[in-house]
């Protein structure tokens, strides 16, 4: 059983398995099964959905039918509960084909690491920090909601070692941007939990210096096998949102040897034991990984469908 809302906390999980979990995935899954895999993370509690990239299509072939997802997901009234669409970008040309879909939020993208930024959106890191600065004004006036995840925060496949100190500069630059939300991601899978609480207690600092309204969100993938120990201490260190793909799939493209990030279902079982709600339902979130298992033709990283959930436990 979920832990009680009205008197235990909260974490809030953004599911990204239908953009990031499939962007570098070797499957050639329809626009038709696309959709069928938002709409069961949906029917599992998830509110956020990361559900495509507006990006060069010839990089990211997986991506390529961002608009035609869109086109066929409910919007408007028709959705469940307030959900809300991400579509990730990393340009004004990305935000330009977002704004005429309908698309919810926007997130973008700057890697703190220099070489990562010229090798994964051919930009330096400011000029990544000046495009957001160019297009969160334009996301407002959309009315759409923006967020920035600020990659390679924990370490970088090139340079190895990102310092705390360029971490926190270019997070209180994109929280004077007028952002709504930065993501600390783990883009590699190199952090461990006490990375965690310095980095997060650290931006934290720098973002309530320019303004108090920015959420901070973590994005961890499992590539060490950390990603669930730093989920946790994010939480622990007073970030209230989580990224987190169903089935555990998932890995950035231009990251050498990337593999994917935390697996929803698990992470929802070690917050839930933990006696957090999380307001998803385990036993769907376990039928969704077992679908999406199918559709891809291979086992999924993910634990909870092969072990199932506490014994004689109940989900929600």
């Amino acid at each position: 059983m979920s832990a009680n809302p009205l008197t235990s906390p909260v974490v809030e999980i953004v599911e990204v398995g239908p953009r990031d979990g499939l962007q570098n995935d070797p499957a050639d899954l329809s626009t038709d099964t696309k959709i069928e895999f938002v709409n069961r993370c949906v029917s599992a509690g998830a509110r956020r959905v990361e559900v495509a990239s507006f990006v060069n299509p010839n990089r990211v072939p997986q991506m390529a039918d961002a608009e035609a997802v869109l086109a066929g997901l409910p919007s408007g009234s028709e959705k469940t509960d307030g959900a809300s669409w991400i579509g990730l970008m990393l340009n004004e040309r990305g935000f330009d084909r977002a704004v005429s879909t309908p698309v919810d939020e926007v997130n973008l993208v700057v890697m703190v690491s220099e070489t990562f930024s010229e090798r994964n959106q051919g930009m330096s890191t400011d000029d990544a920090i000046q495009a957001v600065e160019r297009i969160a004004p334009r996301a407002r006036a959309a009315g759409l909601r923006c967020s920035v995840a600020l990659s390679a925060a924990f370490g970088c496949p090139f340079e190895g070692e990102v310092p705390g100190a360029r971490v926190v500069d270019v997070a209180g630059r994109l929280a004077a941007a007028g952002v709504d939300e930065i993501a600390l991601a783990d883009t590699i899978g190199v952090a461990v939990p006490r990375d965690v609480r310095q980095r997060a207690t650290a931006v934290r600092q720098a973002v309530a210096a320019e303004t108090g309204a920015v959420r901070l969100r973590a994005h961890f993938h499992n590539t060490r096998n950390t990603g669930y120990a730093n989920a946790l201490a994010a939480f622990e260190a007073g970030i209230g949102v989580l990224d987190a793909s169903l089935g555990g799939i998932g890995g950035c493209p231009f990251a050498p040897r990337a593999t994917g990030n935390i697996a929803t279902e698990d992470l929802v079982f070690a917050l839930e034991r933990s006696g957090v709600d999380t307001g998803m339902d385990l036993d769907a979130l376990i039928r969704a990984a077992e679908w999406l298992s199918e559709q891809l033709g291979r086992p999924l990283p993910s634990l909870l469908p092969k072990a199932g959930p506490f014994p004689g436990a109940r989900s929600r």
